[in-house]
């Protein structure tokens, strides 16, 4: 079937079986390996996107289901070569441990953040639920979704 949505701020058309998921269509199609595959069931988070501003597990939707959406992934993120804030921010608070649960995270607190730009950290904490990370106890991360939210602030004010 015929595809067409908008990736990363540029429309995209592609052909596309109706089956595949949307994690292989941007990992074997696209060639953004940024997204991985950890359960494959929307346990683990690892595979997070945002479609049309929301935090989803990409292996629990279908490529079918994105006509005439907005996709964004996390090498959407930086822009003329610099990170985005909030990876930024994921590395210099230590908050990248292994890197695999790492592109989840930032993109669920991307989103949260795009929503909410002064979250609690209890906001944080339920934002993040869906992913998980087996080395880190989680403070590094929350640190940095709470230093982003500080510096979106100040350059506002």
């Amino acid at each position: 079937m015929k595809l067409t949505f908008v990736l990363n701020g540029k429309t995209t058309s592609l052909e596309v079986a109706p089956d595949k998921r949307l994690l292989d269509l941007l990992r074997e199609n696209l060639h953004m390996t940024g997204t991985k595959e950890g359960c494959g069931e929307g346990e683990c988070g690892a595979c997070t996107v945002i479609i049309d501003g929301e935090a989803v597990h990409s292996c629990l939707v279908l490529a079918c289901q994105l006509e005439g959406r907005s996709v964004l992934t996390i090498e959407g993120l930086a822009e003329n070569g610099e990170l985005d804030r909030i990876q930024r921010n994921f590395v210099e608070e230590t908050a990248v441990q292994c890197g695999y649960c790492t592109t989840g995270m930032i993109m669920s607190a991307k989103a949260l953040l795009m929503h909410n730009p002064h979250p609690t950290v209890e906001e944080i904490r339920v934002a993040l639920s869906g992913n998980i990370c087996r080395c880190s106890g989680y403070s590094q991360i929350i640190r940095a979704v709470q230093r982003t939210a500080r510096e979106m602030e100040e350059e506002q004010a």
